[in-house]
């Protein structure tokens, strides 16, 4: 059996693809659900939102979306911080 260029070898089911994640292109081994390409980039699931091609997935949905060749990605992740509220008020200083 010869391997094809995009499979690994001894994984007949898997092969490259390519994502554009927030406008870059990168490459990823298939299959991949959202889930784990968010843990593959290193963020912490409950600081993220993600739109895929144009729609933006509920966290409860990302183990089961599974990712496909040319998939658009938006990531956003949330960064703590700020100036907190005075404490007598409700409103900015």
């Amino acid at each position: 059996m010869i391997a094809l260029p995009w499979k690994s070898p001894g994984c007949e089911n898997s092969s490259e693809m390519q994502l554009q994640i927030n406008s870059e292109a990168r490459e990823f081994t298939s299959p991949l659900s959202l889930a784990s390409l968010v843990e593959q980039l290193g963020m912490k699931p409950d600081r993220v939102a993600v739109e895929l091609n144009r729609n933006i997935v509920p966290r409860e949905q990302w183990a089961e979306t599974q990712l496909s060749e040319g998939d658009r990605l938006e990531i956003v992740h949330f960064v703590g911080g700020g100036r907190p509220l005075h404490p007598d008020s409700q409103e900015l200083p």
